[in-house]
C-alpha cells in the first residue's frame, strides 16, 4: 500500500510539475516575446549585470534550509519558526549592505545608472525571504498543485506589468519591476495557502542542528549561481551591455527549456528519495525510472530547441537578436544534460551528502572561471562551446559519487540514457537535412517541429519504450 501511495504521489507530482513548469515557460515565452520586441539588448544587459548579486544574496537568505527541512524525518513548528526569523533577519541586513554597495557595483561595470537600479531590484530578495518557509512547507509535503497555482498567478500578473511599462518607455526599469512584482505576488499567495504561521517565541537550536547540512548547500548554491552567471559578469566587465544582453537573451531561452524538465522532476525527486532512503534497492529502481523519464523528455526538447533556434528567435523577437540564436544553439546542447545532473544532485542531497555537492560544485565553478578568463580574448562563441562541454563532461563526476551511494554502475546509467539520446540525435539530424532547402522561415520552423516530433514519438512507440507507454497510460487515466 505504501509503495502504491508513493507512486501515486510521485506521478501526481510529476504531472503538476509539468503543468506548473509548462505554464511558467509558456507565460515566460509569451511575455518574453513582447519584451524582446520592445526592449534592446542593452536594456537586458543592464539587468543582467545585477543578476548574480541578487542570486547570491538569495542563496544567503535561504541558506539551504529548504532542503534541510525536506530531509528531516520530522519537522516541528519550532524548526519552521527558527528558519523563518533567521532568514528574514539575514535578508534585511543583506539588503542594506547591498544598498550601500551599489556604487561599487556600478564602478565595477563602469555604469552609473546601475546605482538606482540595483537598490530597487535588490528589494526582491528581501521580500522573497518572507516566503521561504511557506514554500518549504509546500515542497516538503509535495503540494505541487498549490505551488503551481501560486507561480502561474504571479507570472501572469508580473508579465502584464512588465510589458505595460516597457511599452510606455520605461526600458530596463520594466524588467526590474516585473521581477519585483512576481516575487511579491508569489510570496503573498504562498502565505495565503500555507497553514503554518510564525510565532514570536523562537530559538536558534534548530538552526544549529541544521547548519552542518544547510551551510554546505548554501555555499553550493552560491557557486552554482556563479557558474550559471559567469558569462554575464565576464562579458559585462570585458565587453559591454550589448554582449551581456545577447547572451542573457540566449541563456533565458535555454533556461526556459531545461527548467521545464528540471522543475518537473526536481519538484518530487528529493522528497521521494528521502522517503525511501533506508530501502537501497527501491531507491535504485526509483532513481533509474526517473533517469529514463528525464532522458526521454530532455533530449528531444533541448536538441529540438537547438534545431529551431534561428527561426524561433527571428520570428519571436526579430532579427535584432539573431546573434543570440547561435549562442542558444550551443547552450541548448549543453542544457540537455542539466535536468540529468539535477537528478543526480537531488539523490546526493537526499543522502545527506551536501559536502559532496558543495565541493563538486566549487571545483566545477573554479575550473569554469579559469577557463573563461583564459578564453576571453577568443570571443563569446569559443567561451560558450567550452563552457557547455565542461558541464557535459562533469556528468561523469556526478555519476561517480552517486555510484558510491547507491551502487549504480555507469553501464546501467548509460543504458537508461543512451537510447533516448541516440533517437533524439538521429531525429534532429534527419530533420535538419530534410528541411535544408526550405526558404520560408515560418514554413521551415513548422516543418522542423512537425517532422522531429512525429519521428521521435513514432520511433519511441515502435521501439516499445516502457517510459513512453507509462506516460501515455497515465495521461489517459488522468483524462
Amino acid at each position: 500500500m505504501a509503495e502504491e501511495t508513493l507512486k501515486q504521489k510521485t506521478a501526481r507530482g510529476l504531472f503538476w510539475g509539468f503543468i506548473n513548469n509548462g505554464s511558467m515557460q509558456f507565460l515566460n515565452l509569451l511575455f518574453g516575446i513582447f519584451l524582446g520586441r520592445i526592449l534592446s539588448p542593452e536594456d537586458y544587459g543592464m539587468v543582467g549585470m545585477l543578476t548574480i548579486f541578487s542570486l547570491i544574496a538569495g542563496s544567503l537568505q535561504e541558506s539551504g534550509f529548504i532542503a534541510a527541512l525536506a530531509n528531516k524525518k520530522e519537522v516541528k513548528h519550532e524548526d519552521y519558526n527558527a528558519v523563518f526569523w533567521f532568514s528574514s533577519s539575514i535578508s534585511f541586513c543583506l539588503y542594506w549592505i547591498l544598498f550601500f554597495c551599489a556604487p561599487l557595483i556600478a564602478d565595477f561595470y563602469n555604469e552609473p545608472k546601475l546605482i538606482p537600479l540595483a537598490r530597487f531590484a535588490f528589494l526582491g530578495f528581501f521580500i522573497s525571504s518572507l516566503g521561504i518557509i511557506p514554500s518549504a512547507y509546500l515542497f516538503r509535503n509535495l503540494l505541487v498543485r498549490q505551488r503551481s497555482i501560486a507561480t502561474i498567478l504571479a507570472l501572469g500578473t508580473s508579465g502584464i506589468v512588465g510589458v505595460t511599462l516597457a511599452y510606455n518607455g520605461f526600458s530596463y526599469w520594466s524588467l526590474a519591476t516585473q521581477s519585483l512584482v512576481y516575487i511579491t505576488i508569489l510570496t503573498t499567495y504562498v502565505w495565503l495557502i500555507c497553514p503554518w504561521r510564525p510565532t514570536l517565541k523562537w530559538s536558534f537550536r534548530p538552526i544549529r542542528e541544521m547548519l552542518g547540512f544547510s551551510s554546505k548547500l548554501l555555499f553550493t548554491n552560491i557557486f552554482t549561481h556563479i557558474n550559471n552567471n559567469l558569462f554575464s559578469v565576464v562579458l559585462g566587465r570585458f565587453y559591454g551591455e550589448k554582449e551581456v544582453g545577447q547572451f542573457n537573451q540566449a541563456n533565458s531561452w535555454n533556461y526556459r527549456g531545461h527548467s521545464l524538465i528540471s522543475g518537473m522532476v526536481g519538484g518530487v525527486a528529493q522528497p521521494v528519495f528521502a522517503q525511501i532512503n533506508n530501502e537501497p534497492e527501491r531507491q535504485v529502481r526509483a532513481f533509474r525510472k526517473m533517469l529514463r523519464f528525464t532522458a526521454f523528455v530532455s533530449f528531444p526538447a533541448m536538441l529540438g530547441l537547438s534545431l529551431v533556434a534561428p527561426e524561433l528567435i527571428t520570428i519571436a523577437i526579430t532579427d535584432k537578436w539573431l546573434a543570440s540564436a547561435r549562442i542558444l544553439q550551443i547552450l541548448a546542447i549543453g542544457g540537455t544534460f542539466i535536468p540529468i545532473v539535477g537528478l543526480y544532485t537531488n539523490l546526493l542531497i537526499s543522502k545527506g551528502k551536501s559536502n559532496i555537492y558543495l565541493w563538486n560544485t566549487v571545483t566545477l565553478g573554479i575550473l569554469q572561471l579559469i577557463v573563461m578568463l583564459v578564453l576571453c580574448p577568443y570571443g563569446i562563441y569559443t567561451m560558450v562551446c567550452v563552457y557547455a562541454s565542461i558541464n557535459v563532461a562533469w556528468l561523469f563526476v556526478w555519476h561517480y559519487f552517486v555510484h558510491k551511494e547507491i551502487k549504480l554502475n555507469l553501464l546501467q546509467a548509460l543504458k537508461d540514457i543512451i537510447p533516448y539520446a541516440g533517437i533524439a540525435i538521429a531525429v534532429m539530424t534527419f530533420t535538419y537535412w530534410a528541411t535544408l532547402n526550405l526558404k520560408n522561415i515560418y514554413l521551415l520552423m513548422i516543418a522542423k517541429i512537425f517532422i522531429a516530433a512525429s519521428l521521435y514519438t513514432g520511433i519511441t512507440w515502435l521501439s516499445g519504450s516502457a517510459t513512453f507507454k507509462e506516460c501515455v497510460g497515465y495521461l489517459r487515466k488522468k483524462k
